[in-house]
């Protein structure tokens, strides 16, 4: 035991490194220049929103491998949007495209001037999807938020989300409202990835532990290259229901300017009066926060006891 908390550990955390490489299929659709291509370089290659200025537009389909996770390897199809790829797709590739997706993520330009065109090809990618892949999992995602004035934005994407919902049919579909300046896209990338992480109430349940434990206030596993919430536990609820998302945002940001000063990310630790949150490595595909404002808990102990679960977990 450490002085300002418990020490972490007992029984095997083995099974939570024991999953068997799991590969999902993903469809990215949407209509050219609604900013799929410019979501997916930030979420995956470490642009900065900034940077997605000079891409151009997707050709056909661009096939991506992700390992995440270690085992989890998601292949994923950034589908171009021009109407001639999309007839190709419909007519000539349907099964090839819409065969065996595990989920399918759909983004719509909210400034669109062709909204009719845009529900219409929504309407048909649905449909071939139900066709071939009937199980799969839908997130649409209206994009450009910050386009729109302030005041009008919920209302407005309450309207969207309710013409789409309107097509779904027997799909599960989950909405978000999306900008790549802000924290929304973390947000909705983070649910999308979760969906897909298999053992994540076994995760949730051993960091519940561990905060316990620990003495932390609360808990969070984020994927090293994405800095995607992967798991959270809490000891109690917080004000800002957005923290996580912020959160990923920020230290992503810090990690590129270590990576432009030539230095590697290894950690960080932010202290005030009363609060430690702690960020490090915690295995080669994930990092974890731990936070904690009870004055007798020590930065050392936190430490340690990360090392311990660390060594409990056989990561490596």
């Amino acid at each position: 035991r450490q002085a300002g908390g418990g020490a972490y550990g007992r029984g095997s955390r083995r099974e939570l490194v024991a999953m068997t490489t799991d590969s999902k299929k993903v469809l990215l659709m949407g209509r050219s220049g609604s900013g799929k291509t410019s979501m997916r370089s930030i979420i995956f290659a470490d642009y900065l929103a900034r940077d997605t200025m000079r891409l151009s537009p997707t050709i056909d389909v661009e096939y991506s491998h992700v390992r995440f996770l270690g085992n989890l390897h998601l292949h994923l199809w950034d589908c171009g949007g021009q109407d001639d790829f999309y007839r190709n797709y419909l007519e000539n590739m349907r099964d090839h495209i819409f065969r065996a997706v595990e989920l399918l993520i759909y983004v719509f330009d909210i400034e669109s001037d062709e909204e009719g065109s845009d529900f219409a090809q929504f309407a048909e990618v649905l449909e071939a999807l139900e066709q071939h892949s009937p199980d799969a999992r839908v997130f649409v995602l209206v994009h450009k938020m910050d386009l729109v004035k302030e005041g009008m934005r919920d209302d407005l994407f309450d309207e969207r989300q309710a013409s789409i919902l309107e097509l779904a049919g027997r799909l599960r579909v989950t909405c978000f409202a999306t900008s790549i300046w802000d924290e929304t896209l973390y947000r909705a990338w983070s649910t999308i990835v979760y969906s897909l992480v298999p053992n994540t109430a076994l995760l949730e349940s051993h960091l519940a532990e561990f905060c316990l434990a620990s003495g932390a206030d609360e808990v969070v596993l984020f994927e090293s290259t994405t800095f995607l919430v992967i798991a959270h536990a809490a000891r109690a609820p917080h004000a800002d229901n957005h923290r996580f998302e912020k959160i990923s945002n920020i230290i992503k940001q810090f990690k590129l300017s270590c990576r432009k000063a030539q230095a590697q990310f290894q950690g960080m630790q932010l202290q005030a009066f009363n609060l430690i949150a702690l960020f490090a490595i915690l295995s080669k595909n994930t990092t974890i926060m731990v936070v904690a404002s009870q004055p007798f808990i020590h930065d050392g102990a936190l430490t340690y006891n990360i090392a311990h679960l660390r060594k409990q977990m056989n990561l490596r």
